[in-house]
């Protein structure tokens, strides 16, 4: 994680890489922190250059949601402080599966964390056996 001034009246920056291959080729951070506000970028099931559970829609979102909040924890947030979430899904009907992925984490979160959501049909992603993308925005309370 690198940490330094954003610019703009002094707010920290901080930058997490949770080192895949696409982070380096593309020159983006995982996650994003600067002051409150945390944006998590579009992270898919891929575990040491791997798919996670190719073609598999629910298994891929409950492991990309669990990788989610990993990148959250870096930068000093939780999944509790999600104020926002699109998913990506390359066949409209996976809804319930990743609907359930995401139930389930927001759940272990807190009671009554409900984030704004969007899911929209993709045509791809980046590997053909990846069915899921997910990014998240968080807004870190006072204190944190």
């Amino acid at each position: 994680m690198d940490d330094g001034d954003a610019g703009g009246e002094g707010a920290e920056r901080r930058e997490y890489s949770s080192g895949t291959e696409w982070e380096e080729a593309f020159n983006y951070s995982r996650a994003v922190r600067v002051g409150d506000t945390v944006r998590v970028s579009g992270t898919t099931a891929v575990d040491d250059g791997e798919t996670v559970a190719p073609n598999d829609a629910g298994a891929q979102a409950a492991f990309v949601y669990d990788r989610i909040g990993e990148a959250l924890g870096e930068v000093g947030a939780a999944p509790a402080d999600v104020v926002a979430v699109r998913a990506y899904v390359t066949d409209v009907g996976d809804t319930e599966p990743v609907a359930t992925a995401h139930r389930d984490f927001f759940a272990e979160a807190g009671r009554g964390v409900r984030p704004a959501m969007t899911l929209v049909e993709v045509s791809g992603l980046v590997r053909p056996d990846l069915v899921v993308e997910i990014e998240a925005d968080a807004v870190v309370a006072d204190g944190d």
